[in-house]
């Protein structure tokens, strides 16, 4: 179980990270409360959760991966939750994107 920890904090980091993107679009420019306090709580959960990821994993791979992956989730929430579609330019650097966290997980 401790070899998958610092994963379950990244995924767990992932979640918050987007969810706190979500709430930041609804918190238009943090004019509504509600929203922008949720986005506040989020990140914080965020970086409490990455930091923790960070004890086990390098620094460099678990930035990428987050990032990568907060990226890819936050554009398939969007596309769902607010029917904002890609471009075929922006599906390619998605792909990209997924190939390089691939990569940095996988071969590093």
């Amino acid at each position: 179980m401790k070899i998958l920890a610092p994963y379950f904090f990244l995924v767990t980091a992932v979640i918050f990270g987007t969810a706190s993107n979500i709430f930041a679009k609804n918190a238009l420019g943090f004019t509504k409360l509600l929203p922008a306090s949720l986005s506040a709580i989020a990140i914080i959960l965020c970086m409490f959760c990455l930091s923790n990821s960070m004890k086990s994993l390098p620094v460099g791979i678990t930035y990428a991966s987050f990032a990568g992956l907060c990226i890819i989730a936050t554009t398939v929430v969007s596309f769902y939750k607010f029917s904002q579609l890609p471009n075929f330019s922006s599906i390619i650097g998605l792909i990209f994107i997924i190939i390089g966290v691939s990569m940095v997980n996988l071969l590093a």
